[in-house]
């Protein structure tokens, strides 16, 4: 098991926002790979750790041939772009945009006066091509929710060999996964492999066994099996 510190890392960022990156696969970055990040599962190609500056937005941009997820820890988001134009993020929503071969154009905005918190991964699609897409989960304390990934026979989510679960535990409840794994501490803290592993801490192994010691929300990161 190794562990990878978010405030070790520089900060850095753009627009009206600063973040930290954690994950920057060369598969998908190349040359313009960090040399402090570490490189994604699967089709897992990026996370970054952002806090929003007060009344920040990443200003209107496009994606294609990219599926764009985001967490919400702290504050709120106003979702602006040409999928799900209005459709805001609060709490601990989750938003997935799917770029596909046809690609969308999006501004995460911070409506308040106050910081805010979101984490943002890209996977890359299986396969080139798809429609863009949308999709908007919740989360709930004492649940382990997915959002990303599974099999081609269902429409809960996008469907992908790379699975992204968020939960949200309660002290003493426990998150697992089989095989290789990267799992962020985004909220709260507990152990690993007998470890202490808290807020801002990027975890990867194979076999996920996370107890949780305070109220934690968590990023699991894994492969279908």
């Amino acid at each position: 098991m190794d562990i990878l510190r978010r405030d070790n890392l520089p900060l850095g960022g753009f627009a009206g926002l600063k973040e930290h990156r954690l994950v920057m696969d060369p598969k998908a970055w190349g040359k313009r790979t960090a040399p402090d990040t570490w490189p994604g599962i699967g089709n897992f190609v990026y996370l970054a750790d952002a806090r929003f500056l007060p009344k920040g937005e990443t200003t209107m941009h496009d994606h294609k041939e990219v599926d764009v997820i985001s967490v919400m820890v702290e504050g709120r988001i106003a979702h602006e772009g040409t999928l799900e134009h209005g459709n805001d993020l609060f709490g601990r929503d989750v938003q997935v945009q799917r770029a596909g071969g046809e690609g969308f154009s999006h501004n995460e905005v911070n409506p308040d006066d106050t910081e805010n918190r979101m984490i943002q991964l890209w996977v890359l699609p299986e396969a080139s091509g798809q429609p863009a897409g949308y999709k908007h989960y919740g989360s709930e304390w004492g649940k382990v929710t997915r959002v990303y990934g599974g099999a081609s026979d269902q429409d809960a989510t996008f469907a992908s060999h790379t699975l992204i679960d968020v939960a949200l535990l309660k002290p003493g409840q426990r998150a697992t996964a089989d095989g290789p794994y990267l799992t962020y501490v985004t909220h709260g803290a507990g152990r690993v492999e007998n470890k202490a592993i808290t807020d801002g801490d990027l975890v990867r192994g194979s076999g996920l066994a996370f107890e949780a010691s305070k109220d934690t929300q968590l990023i699991i990161v894994h492969l279908m099996q």
